[in-house]
């Protein structure tokens, strides 16, 4: 049938496999914070073009950029600011920059589950997305030390299957959908999870504004200043309301000199303000998911 032929009971199925329940808005931020901050990396390094079969060594050193110049520079930063971050990382990056990946946890960094190879889940034939999640998060414990608690999905690709996987893994958070501003819990066909979501925002994304690929339309468009600009409106917004500021970012990109010094400003700026409570994602998680206005979470995790 096409979908304006679907009975209710199948349309509202679909929308209610991963949906945002109660608001998980806490009553308040540590230390009297007016808003949270939470930066995050996705280091997919060499894993694009991997993922697409793309064997072009050009292809491949635009990833590469990113363990070599992109979280260098990253860290430095980090430890300059004294703030920390969360690192998602696909498996096969892990598995080639293994001491990065042991250099990040040990700064007191969050390593999180972000696919085994960028793979895209709906695409996937059913049941590898399982058996590749539960391989990518044993693969992150084994290279950092640190056993994920949380997950954002490659490209924010949230299959059909993908909520029955963070269920059975026992995970405290996921950070690939996008119904709020500020964290919230998931519902399953209409019942609580348990499950945390730290909703990103492609508006928050680095990507969109420097992503480049010369055999397509895909342009960066933006100058730094511009993508400043509207990091910032978004972080005053944020504070103005006394909600979650969540940046998500790639070495690759945000790595380049221009760059990290318009990342370096605007964490200077967040700081500035002094009443920002800068954490890992899985720290926001834990202290919405305490904290509710709602209620505790009853998790998992």
């Amino acid at each position: 049938m096409e979908p304006w032929e679907w009975p209710e009971a199948q349309w509202r199925h679909i929308t209610h496999r991963a949906r945002a329940g109660r608001s998980l808005a806490p009553t308040h931020w540590p230390d009297g914070a007016r808003c949270a901050v939470a930066l995050s990396f996705d280091a997919d390094h060499d894993t694009i073009p991997l993922r697409d079969g793309d064997e072009s060594p050009m292809r491949i050193s635009q990833g590469q950029y990113g363990a070599r110049q992109g979280v260098p520079r990253i860290r430095a930063m980090l430890e300059r600011q004294a703030v920390p971050a969360s690192f998602f990382y696909p498996a096969v990056s892990a598995l080639l920059y293994p001491d990065e990946v042991r250099a990040v946890a040990a700064e007191g960094h969050e390593i999180g589950i972000h696919s085994w190879i960028h793979e895209a889940n709906t695409k996937l034939p059913p049941g590898v997305e399982r058996e590749l999640t539960m391989r990518a998060a044993d693969t992150l414990e084994c290279i950092s030390g640190q056993r994920p608690v949380g997950i954002r999905t490659a490209s924010w690709d949230f299959s059909v299957d993908t909520m029955g996987i963070i269920q059975e893994m026992g995970l405290l958070y996921d950070s690939s959908l996008m119904a709020d501003d500020d964290p919230y819990e998931l519902e399953v066909q209409g019942a609580p999870s348990g499950i945390v979501e730290l909703p990103p925002e492609w508006i928050r994304d680095d990507a969109v504004y420097f992503n480049m690929n010369r055999f397509s339309a895909l342009r960066p468009y933006t100058p730094p200043s511009a993508v400043e600009e509207i990091f910032w409106a978004e972080f005053e917004g944020a504070h103005a309301e006394g909600g979650v500021f969540l940046l998500t970012m790639h070495p690759h990109h945000i790595g380049h000199r221009s760059r990290i010094t318009m990342l370096e400003r605007l964490v200077a700026r967040m700081k500035a303000m002094g009443d920002c409570w800068f954490c890992t994602h899985a720290e926001l998680a834990r202290w919405c998911a305490q904290h509710a206005k709602t209620g505790p979470l009853h998790s998992s995790t």
